[in-house]
């Protein structure tokens, strides 16, 4: 994206949202979204395993960048570089109807996190596994899995996600990702951090002040920020990892062991919202 030129009083909106079914996979943008209980709809709602029921991503396996998503007629559907699509119902019910060995199910494991998932079958655990070069599983959230936000930041009770690594929401701002442009010998894009939700203009790093937001529907609460990884060095178009911009990042976004950029948000229900959408800061640090 360029640089941004609107005056420093312009109020910022929503200029992408993003959403990535197959956690570890390419994302796909969106000019609307709608939030269930657990954040963006089909967001992370499916993940790879491997042969200890640990889930898989680019931390290990950066050419799950070149898995590209798409949702179509109602399903979910995986192509790759050399093979065949792959077609996978988008509901539950759906799932087990397909193959009826995936309602048997399994434990796998996110972080720290035991969480129960139906298999998505013989034939979607052949594709994973041929891509891969290794043995893996699919395997798709169960529909009464209920996975808490972590307890320290969680708002309610009631807080939950699915597979993402731990909060329903991460936004960004163009501002952070233009200031560290500026940083870098060559810049990246804003795929490389992986956001649900894009925000500009703003200044760089504006986002780290708030802690409630309004965006069409949603209010979120502005959690923590995001300590990032080497996720952020694959090149998501080739599937190839490097050192920046992580290197540069941790010249000047370091906090302790961290390294941060952009925040994690909890949205407090259900909700609606779309590109274009003002973002109504409630709540300040």
């Amino acid at each position: 994206m360029p640089e941004l030129t609107a005056a420093p009083d312009a109020a910022p909106r929503v200029t992408g949202i993003f959403i990535y079914p197959l956690k570890g996979a390419a994302g796909i943008a969106l000019a609307a979204a709608e939030l269930d209980g657990l954040g963006f709809r089909d967001d992370r709602r499916w993940m790879i395993v491997d042969g200890n029921r640990q889930f898989v991503s680019q931390r290990t396996m950066p050419r799950l960048a070149l898995i590209r998503p798409a949702l179509e007629h109602g399903e979910l559907v995986l192509r790759a570089p050399g093979h065949e699509p792959l077609t996978l119902p988008r509901a539950e019910s759906a799932l087990a109807r397909k193959d009826p060995a995936s309602v048997a199910g399994r434990t796998v494991r996110v972080w720290n996190d035991d969480v129960t998932a139906d298999d998505a079958g013989a034939a979607a655990d052949a594709w994973i596994t041929a891509f891969l070069g290794s043995p893996a599983h699919l395997v798709r959230l169960a529909a009464d899995t209920v996975r808490p936000v972590d307890p320290r930041f969680a708002r309610r009770p009631t807080d939950r996600v699915a597979f993402v690594d731990g909060y329903p929401c991460l936004l960004i701002s163009q501002g952070s990702l233009d200031g560290l442009n500026r940083r870098l010998p060559q810049p990246v894009p804003m795929n490389r951090f992986r956001p649900n939700l894009v925000v500009a203009p703003t200044t760089p790093h504006a986002e780290d002040g708030w802690r409630r937001i309004r965006v069409g529907t949603a209010t979120f609460d502005v959690v923590k920020p995001c300590g990032r990884c080497v996720v952020t060095t694959v090149d998501q178009d080739r599937g190839i990892a490097g050192e920046e911009p992580l290197r540069t990042l941790a010249t000047y976004r370091k906090v302790g062991s961290k390294v941060n950029f952009g925040q994690n948000l909890i949205h407090q229900a259900p909700a609606r919202l779309a590109v274009g959408d003002v973002v109504e800061v409630l709540e300040t640090a």
